[in-house]
Parts: structure tokens; C-alpha cells; sequence
């Protein structure tokens, strides 16, 4: 098997996990590739499996680097909350070699364009959780901004936002107003075969397009943000004994008792 390792080398822990992990790896497969600090181009690299060393965050970041030449990817988490990296690296040192063997499934799930365009010309991000429009004074929207989300990007800050929880292989986008300042502004589900067009109007100040929230964008009035589904998809590696909806349950803690903090005594 050969692997395509990223990561992103300026979080803490990152680089140290790669010292040891990489040996490990090499008994299993041939590493190709390896780049903590999106040092080259990816257009040439030919892999069966992409390990991204980091959290969720590190996913993103090695989706929008993959680009339009998605390959697999499996998650070691290093982070928190790890919807997407779901296995820490002792489980990944288990499972790798069954994973060598084929013992695994591949997901697949939507990824998206977000295309500016205005009297400047056009930029075209790919992403794979959600764009954000954030609104400066005055409000260009009544509320505080406009997040347009896929499925895989519903538990990131479409949820924090009181939007829903899709499942992660539906092709769909879910459209969630950000502390709207009416009650008649709800979340809405519809189709991922749609395009969804987001005109700045009025005279706003910094206002911001944030891709994944690692890409940000200035937007000025007339601009227009375009949002598709991108003509790629990205494929998570998932090995057996783990899925979606116990993710759900163990991060968000769904079943388990409040676990308060007594700030006063200190527990």
C-alpha cells in the first residue's frame, strides 16, 4: 500500500506524533509522500491511502490541499473532539495493519465550491465542512451572518448555531442564519444539486467569507458568493467497529449524566 502522510506541523504534538508514528507506518506501506507545512503540490502524487495526523481541523486542511484529486483518508487524532479523526494513535497502531490488509470501508461525502466573483474577477475555494458569511455594520443580513454547510460540516458550526445534525452521506446542504435578530429565520435542508447565491448589498464593512474556518475572504458590496457542490467527493476510511452515530453519542456525550464544575470547591 502506499500513503500520503499530512498533518499540520505547527500544532503542538504534531511533528512529535510524526517522529513516532512514521516508522511504524513504513513496516506496513510505502510513505510517498510526507508534508506537515503544505510545502508542495499534491497534483502528481499517486497513493491508495491519505493519513492525516492532527484533529478535525487537520482533515479540512488536507481536503482543501487534496483538492479536486481526493483520495481516502483516514483520521489520528490528536485533538479533542475528533469527528472525522476518531481514532487516537494507539487504536490507529491496531487497526493499520488490518487497514494494509483491506480490511476497511470507504464513505463518501460532498464536498463544495465557494466561488467570489465581482468587477476584481473570481476566486474559487473548494472546502468540505461549511462557508460562513460573516456581516460588518451595518448588517447587510438581520443577524450576524449566513453558514451554508454540508453534511460532514452539520456537527461543526452549523450545530453550534442551533442548525441540524445531517447524516454524514446525504447530498444536501443545510442553510443556518447566524443569531438572527427575527423568529422567522429557520435552518433549511435542500438539495446539494442546487447552486446557493449570497449578494452583498448596502454599504457593509468587513464583512468576511470563511471557508472551513481557515480561509478568509474580504467582501465588498456587489460581490456575489456562489456556493455548489464541488464535482469531487471526499472519502473517509472507517474501520470496523466504529460508526457515525456512536461518534455522535461518545463526543457529544449523548446518554451520559451533566459533568458539572464547582468552581468554589475546586471539583
Amino acid at each position: 500500500m502506499k500513503v500520503l502522510v499530512l498533518g499540520n506541523g505547527e500544532r503542538r504534538g504534531v511533528p512529535e506524533a510524526a517522529d513516532r508514528l512514521i516508522p511504524f507506518i513504513r513496516q506496513y506501506a510505502e510513505v510517498v509522500c510526507f508534508d506537515l507545512y503544505q510545502e508542495r503540490s499534491l497534483c502528481d502524487v499517486e497513493a491508495d491511502l491519505t493519513l492525516v495526523l492532527g484533529g478535525d481541523g487537520a482533515i479540512l486542511r488536507a481536503a482543501r490541499q487534496m483538492a479536486y484529486r481526493q483520495m481516502p483518508v483516514l483520521g489520528i487524532n490528536l485533538g479533542k473532539l475528533g469527528f472525522l479523526a476518531d481514532l487516537t494513535p494507539d487504536e490507529f497502531c491496531e487497526c493499520f495493519p488490518r487497514v494494509v490488509r483491506g480490511d476497511y470501508r470507504i464513505t463518501q461525502h460532498i464536498m463544495f465550491e465557494c466561488i467570489v466573483s465581482g468587477s476584481e474577477g473570481t476566486r474559487t475555494l473548494p472546502g468540505l465542512n461549511e462557508i460562513a458569511v460573516h456581516t460588518g455594520p451595518p448588517a447587510a443580513y438581520r443577524g450576524d451572518g449566513l453558514i451554508i454547510s454540508t453534511p460532514v460540516g452539520s456537527t461543526a458550526h452549523n450545530l453550534s448555531a442551533g442548525g441540524p445534525i445531517l447524516g454524514q452521506e446525504l447530498d444536501a446542504f443545510v442553510i443556518t442564519p447566524i443569531c438572527p435578530h427575527t423568529l422567522t429565520y429557520r435552518p433549511i435542508v435542500d438539495s446539494a444539486d442546487k447552486e446557493y447565491t449570497i449578494t452583498i448589498n448596502g454599504e457593509p464593512t468587513n464583512t468576511m467569507v470563511v471557508v472551513d474556518g481557515q480561509e478568509h475572504v474580504a467582501i465588498a458590496p456587489g460581490q456575489r458568493v456562489t456556493v455548489r457542490r464541488a464535482p469531487c467527493r471526499f472519502r473517509l476510511v472507517k474501520v470496523p467497529g466504529r460508526s457515525y452515530y456512536q461518534t455522535l453519542r461518545d463526543k457529544l456525550r449523548w446518554g451520559a449524566p451533566p459533568n458539572y464544575r464547582d468552581e468554589a470547591a475546586g471539583t
